[in-house]
């Protein structure tokens, strides 16, 4: 694997578990989330505006395009809902972790990419590794909200889908930037009926508008790193090298929001790590 892809994963993995942290430490969840993309929604128009001018796609790449936004449109939904109802170092890992195998498995075949038998076995131990992170067990529903882990497995449907996707977009000649701003724009549209129901806009911004201001870097940076990093390797390599967010997202809910934890999440995490070295080297 390329070196500087590696960095851009790596990067995009700890920028990803920061603006989830200060997602769910806000006071309204869908509210905070629009705050931060109405920021860069703004500073991107002129640029969007310019490249869209200059394009000429076909009608399949804006179907791609306009299934892109629908999907991330219902990820920001369901996001909001996730860490209203549940911890986040049980449900970012889980759907994460679903996010990285549907993902890693659909590319091996829609864009003909091939794994090696080590980097296989990574990619196994990051998911067995990610799963076991949650809690979540078959046949045990001990500390585990319901409603939490359906928003869970519905947002990990939803990342697989939306960057699969994605990559196909890319594929196609449109920009990583071009395609943050269209993320963008689904979010604004997705989140304005909450955030004007809740009547908690003034709010969150006078409490949280630090946060919302490094997120609104945070968040569409993390997924501009991985978009410039899905040129660069197969899509089913760095998938799973991204999820070292997980790892991220595990210390700030022991460090910063006093979750509970066991000595398996140290382990589990250990072992996503141990995971993403093999496949950077031998994947």
């Amino acid at each position: 694997m390329e070196l500087l892809a590696l960095l851009l994963v790596l990067s995009s993995g700890l920028t990803h578990a920061l603006w989830n942290l200060f997602t769910k430490r806000s006071i309204h969840k869908s509210v905070f989330l629009w705050c931060i993309h109405s920021v860069t929604l703004i500073i991107l128009m002129p640029y969007f505006w310019i490249e869209m001018s200059q394009l000429t796609l076909s009608p399949k790449v804006y179907g791609f395009i306009l299934l892109s936004m629908t999907i991330q449109g219902g990820y920001i939904l369901l996001l909001s809902k996730a860490y209203t109802h549940g911890d986040m170092s049980q449900v970012y890992p889980f759907m994460r972790g679903l996010g990285a195998m549907l993902t890693s498995l659909c590319s091996l075949v829609l864009f003909h990419e091939q794994m090696s038998t080590a980097g296989v076995l990574g990619l196994s131990a990051i998911i067995f590794s990610l799963f076991a992170l949650s809690g979540i067990r078959a046949g045990s529903h001990h500390n585990v909200n319901g409603k939490a882990l359906i928003y869970a497995c519905l947002v990990g449907l939803c990342i697989s889908g939306y960057t699969l996707t994605d990559k196909a977009i890319l594929d196609a000649g449109v920009s990583p930037v071009l395609l943050i701003q269209l993320s963008n724009i689904s979010y604004f549209i997705a989140l304005i009926i909450p955030v004007l129901r809740s009547g908690q806009l003034k709010r969150e911004w006078s409490v949280n508008w630090r946060t919302i201001l490094l997120g609104s870097v945070l968040a569409p940076g993390s997924y501009l790193l991985f978009l410039f990093a899905m040129r660069l390797t197969p899509l089913a390599h760095i998938a799973p090298i991204r999820e070292i967010s997980t790892v991220f997202g595990t210390i700030f809910g022991i460090l910063i929001l006093r979750e509970q934890q066991g000595s398996r999440r140290i382990v589990m995490s250990a072992l996503i790590t141990l995971g993403i070295i093999t496949i950077a080297i031998w994947g």
